[in-house]
């Protein structure tokens, strides 16, 4: 496939991912209609062909000589190498949503380092041991721990 036929799909896909997902940010957090529709954004993502860096390079803005740059970096995933390198669209999808997003703030300057310092603070919510941790914190559970002593309730 071309490039060019490569970036429409996937320009096309990410807008019904777009669309899906705006429909769904509408209906009340605990609606099952919400959850429904992101899986089906989801699923769309994860059945899609992986990217070129150049496709990617143009949906995100950015030069390819810096999605490969971030690919090396671990911020957008490489899902294959040889014979051409592909890029995991799941990866890209996200990563896009928070280049929009920092650039919508008005940075434009270290990009790379806010972009990765959003995913990893992403991921790390995204644990359910520190989910745990934290509703016991706000159940006023467990230990207080200060440099050198401690305070159990």
């Amino acid at each position: 496939m071309s490039v060019a036929a490569e970036k429409e799909q996937t320009e096309r896909l990410l807008a019904n991912v777009e669309a899906i997902e705006e429909v769904a940010g509408t209906l009340p957090s605990g609606a099952p209609g919400r959850s429904k529709l992101y899986d089906v954004a989801d699923n769309l993502l994860a059945t899609a062909m992986p990217i070129r860096p150049v496709v990617a390079a143009d949906l995100l803005d950015l030069t390819e000589k810096t999605v490969r740059a971030w690919a090396s970096e671990g911020v957008l995933l490489v899902s294959e190498q040889e014979p051409t390198m592909r890029l995991e669209p799941r990866r890209v999808h996200e990563v896009m949503h928070l280049v929009r997003e920092i650039r919508r703030i008005g940075r434009t300057r270290g990009l790379l380092d806010e972009v990765h310092r959003r995913l990893t603070d992403q991921a790390l919510l995204e644990r359910d041991d520190l989910a745990e941790s934290l509703d016991q914190v706000v159940r006023g559970e467990g230990t207080v721990v200060r440099a050198g002593t401690t305070i159990t309730e």
